[in-house]
């Protein structure tokens, strides 16, 4: 049948528009300027003491620059390097074992480790040493123990791993920094649902092949976070490394300033040390490449991946695995400050304990707060703009946390002192009265140091969770009408709600241990917990402070346990 012109000419028109019709509507990509100026003038802020370091770095006439580089630097390069070496390895192999085993598998008392895990991340790494040292010195009750059985007199007559050592150290921050990449990883494996696994297993894979070589992929770029924030957290260490006697870069700093009183050569091997960090930054941005997975569908987020049942062997081996890290980062500690405080029981009733621990508690939260707050800013900015420049932007907001708090308290000392005389300059000018200080030795001060410090902690944690969200979850909310800030709250935060969690817990308890920037910032009058047992420490008398360590501790402990018990989704989890 032939068609007439005008009828062939409709048929064709309609032809054109069939896939304009079938085909969705795009997704404006929004910019946002503004999210990207709010990247900006967060890292002015962070940028701050740096920046102010590094000129007092510049400053310097450079004369102790070659006694530093002869004797100094490279002995505490290797120390550090080799330090950082056993401590990520360490933590990540206790890491990702634990939280795998406590995700994958059922053996006895599960649920209570799947948040006891955490709790050695309550305490602060100068007082598992102190503990330690006690504990598994000369005179402590292991090689008493040990030297009673086998019927030693002297230390010469047997051999017992030194804890004074580089080794000696890095087992004690091994023990109290690996629930970073516990928590981490475990996120990842309840987030990533139950496909990927059961797939694997559909096709004849084994347990143990499907974790290595299915799982573990997988959530290598929250592993690679967990383990970005073990490795600065040892960096910024003094209290554990200088008390054991190990000369990292950290305590050159410290040597360098107080010993030689050279506040120039300190900042210059803080600034080495903020390209050693910035090298460690980029390695695991390199490791982490391509390396995003998320569920196709969103429906399966709320997923549960099924715990297998071990055999009578496999019980008891699971249990041990648990049960070793939370005695060594927690019980030990515990148990060694708990006997010290048994002596000190008047310490209670205590009026300055008290308000220590208010001044804890308030410090620690709004930073806490404001931190991840920023850290959600930061990371919203990369996902609506996708702009290299705004990547960037949130990688130097990292830097922080690369300086060793006394340094970083320093120049954020030196910085608000100049604002604080620039206004108070201004006000004299124009209105003729003072304003005095306003910022420097405030509350306000302690806060901002530890939101400098830990955005990288917060902005690491909610990345991993948002690494996971698939991509199109937001977009499909806009295709529907929905600006990016109702996407944002309505679609992205209930399920990143895991992931913030996780990042308000890490910086609460990380501002209840910070000490060297509390010490340099407070105000006149200001004790924390942490302040208190260093002044305590610093008079001898270690006995004294114990009560004070173990509210740190205790502080600590009751948001890590609420974060854990929201985390774990033991109910849903065995109806699998």
């Amino acid at each position: 049948m032939t068609l007439a012109p005008d009828q062939a000419k409709r048929i064709a028109a309609a032809g054109e528009d069939l896939p304009r019709i079938a085909a969705a509507p795009p997704v404006k990509r929004y910019r946002h300027p503004f999210v990207v100026a709010l990247a900006f003038a967060i890292c002015a802020i962070v940028l701050l003491p740096v920046v102010t370091l590094a000129a007092i770095a510049l400053s310097g006439t450079g004369e102790d620059w070659p006694h530093l580089a002869r004797n100094v630097l490279p002995g505490a390069t290797l120390t550090t390097l080799w330090l950082l070496a056993m401590v990520s390895a360490g933590t990540a192999i206790i890491g990702v074992a634990t939280a795998w085993l406590v995700v994958g598998y059922d053996f006895p008392l599960r649920p209570f480790f799947s948040w006891a895990l955490v709790l050695p991340l309550a305490v602060p790494p100068y007082l598992a040493a102190y503990a330690f040292a006690e504990f598994f010195l000369f005179t402590g009750p292991v090689q008493s123990a040990f030297r009673e059985m086998f019927g030693f007199d002297s230390p010469q007559q047997y051999w017992f791993p030194d804890l004074r050592s580089t080794e000696g150290a890095a087992f004690v921050l091994t023990c109290v920094l690996y629930p970073y990449v516990y928590l981490t990883s475990r996120v990842v494996f309840l987030m990533q649902g139950r496909n990927i696994a059961d797939v694997a297993r559909t096709l004849g894979a084994r347990p143990a092949k499907v974790f290595f070589r299915v799982l573990l992929p997988v959530a290598r770029p929250a592993i690679g976070a967990g383990v970005a924030l073990v490795l600065m957290e040892t960096i910024n260490d003094i209290g554990a490394s200088e008390f054991l006697g190990v000369r990292t870069l950290t305590t050159a700093v410290f040597t360098t300033w107080i010993n030689r009183s050279s506040l120039e050569g300190a900042a210059q091997i803080a600034m080495l040390m903020l390209v050693l960090v910035l090298l460690l930054l980029a390695a695991e941005q390199f490791a982490r490449r391509r390396q995003r997975f998320h569920n196709v569908r969103g429906t399966q987020l709320k997923a549960r991946p099924p715990r297998a049942r071990l055999s009578a062997a496999g019980q008891a081996g699971a249990l041990v695995a648990v049960s070793l890290p939370v005695l060594f980062g927690f019980g030990v500690p515990l148990l060694v400050f708990g006997q010290y405080a048994s002596r000190r029981l008047d310490r209670l009733i205590n009026a300055d304990l008290g308000e220590a621990f208010l001044n804890s508690v308030f410090t620690a939260g709004s930073a806490a707060l404001l931190t991840v707050g920023l850290a959600l800013l930061l990371i919203n900015a990369v996902r609506l703009s996708r702009s290299p420049l705004t990547t960037i932007l949130v990688r130097v907001a990292s830097v922080g946390y690369a300086l060793p708090g006394t340094i970083m308290g320093l120049g954020l000392l030196f910085a608000l002192a100049r604002i604080d005389n620039a206004i108070d300059f201004f006000a004299r000018e124009q209105f003729g009265f003072s304003t005095g200080l306003m910022l420097t030795g405030s509350a306000a001060a302690v806060i901002l140091a530890c939101t400098i410090r830990f955005l990288a902690l917060a902005e690491g944690a909610v990345r991993s969770g948002m690494e996971k969200l698939p991509p199109h979850l937001d977009e499909a909310a806009r295709s529907l009408g929905k600006t990016p800030a109702k996407s944002a709250a309505l679609v992205l935060l209930p399920l990143l709600q895991p992931a913030i969690l996780t990042a308000l817990v890490l910086v609460f308890v990380d501002t209840v241990k910070e000490l060297s920037a509390t010490i340099l910032l407070r105000p006149f009058g200001f004790n924390t917990l942490a302040t208190l047992v260093y002044e305590n420490a610093s008079r001898a008398v270690v006995e004294d402070g114990a009560v004070a360590a173990l509210l740190i501790i205790g502080t600590a402990t009751v948001p890590v346990i609420l974060l854990s018990r929201a985390l774990a989704r033991d109910r849903a989890a065995s109806m699998a």
